[in-house]
């Protein structure tokens, strides 16, 4: 009898403790939601009871998106999708009118959308990502969507949870190259020579940093307001790359392997809830150890 007790006494406890994990009855906007990482986000809150409004500039991809996260047996009215545009401040506070006029309000933020510049260009040139060729439009166009649109969003979004007085969550999506420079021998070809050799763009980099500046920028900015700000940075995730840099970059791992494209649910879980409700202006980097090696 006195060990069902202590069982039952441990159950209630536990349920205490993960009811900070809990969502139910907040509201998330994720931004870039169509892409790999963002359906992961959109499941990770929608799991934790949260509705969400899924975001991204190419509409067609979104319903997909819809369809894909209702085939995984959520309910509809779980998830809402809105098309938009970043890197366009009108887009931006049309999508904030719209929640504001539902009658509802917006308790979280991923900031998740960004352009992930390849190493090779439309014309399979490898030389278009190397610094020295590297173009003013392309450099222009990628700022605007990872970086520019991450300010945009937290601008107009973020004051919104600020002044309702009610405070909110922004979550800035990062990588460990926010906290690394890339090492570019991952993408190096046999028979090109050396100004020749693609590379990890520059923008990656520059935008990634950005974002935990933006990060840290917010954590004070609207503090006193119940507004707090993290990053998450994660590492690279498998998605059917090549062996030859699959190999490549799991040796720079200390755990050996990439991520799949679910580990970083809890995180967001965690990060987006009262479970981390002290946490403010954090950069959380999960990439296996890569950065410590």
């Amino acid at each position: 009898m006195a060990g069902s007790y202590a069982l039952d006494l441990l159950r209630f406890f536990m349920t205490l403790k993960l009811e900070k994990y809990n969502l139910s009855g907040k509201k998330a906007l994720i931004t870039g939601a169509a892409g790999l990482l963002g359906m992961q986000h959109a499941i990770a809150l929608i799991e934790a009871g949260a509705k969400v409004i899924i975001t991204d500039v190419n509409q067609s991809a979104l319903v997909k998106s819809k369809e894909l996260l209702v085939g995984h047996c959520f309910d509809e009215f779980q998830v809402e999708i809105i098309p938009l545009d970043v890197t366009n401040q009108g887009s931006v506070q049309s999508v904030a009118r719209q929640i504001l006029n539902s009658g509802e309000r917006l308790d979280i933020l991923i900031n998740n959308a960004a352009i992930d510049p390849k190493v090779k260009n439309a014309d399979g040139l490898s030389e278009a990502s190397r610094l020295e060729h590297f173009s003013l439009e392309q450099w222009n166009q990628e700022i605007a969507v990872g970086l520019t649109g991450a300010l945009l969003c937290s601008q107009i979004f973020g004051a919104a949870m600020a002044n309702d007085g009610k405070g909110g969550v922004i979550l800035n999506i990062a990588s460990d190259l926010s906290v690394l420079s890339p090492d570019q021998r991952l993408y190096r070809k046999d028979g090109f020579p050396d100004d020749l050799q693609p590379v990890k763009p520059v923008t990656y980099s520059v935008i990634k940093a950005g974002l935990i500046g933006l990060t840290r920028y917010l954590a004070t900015y609207w503090a006193d307001r119940s507004v707090r700000c993290n990053a998450l940075s994660p590492g690279g995730v498998f998605n059917g790359q090549s062996s030859e840099f699959v190999d490549r970059l799991t040796g720079l791992i200390p755990m050996g392997r990439m991520a799949n494209q679910d580990e970083y649910k809890s995180a967001i879980q965690f990060l987006c809830s009262d479970a981390s409700a002290y946490m403010n202006g954090q950069n959380i980097v999960m990439d296996g150890g890569r950065s410590v090696w």
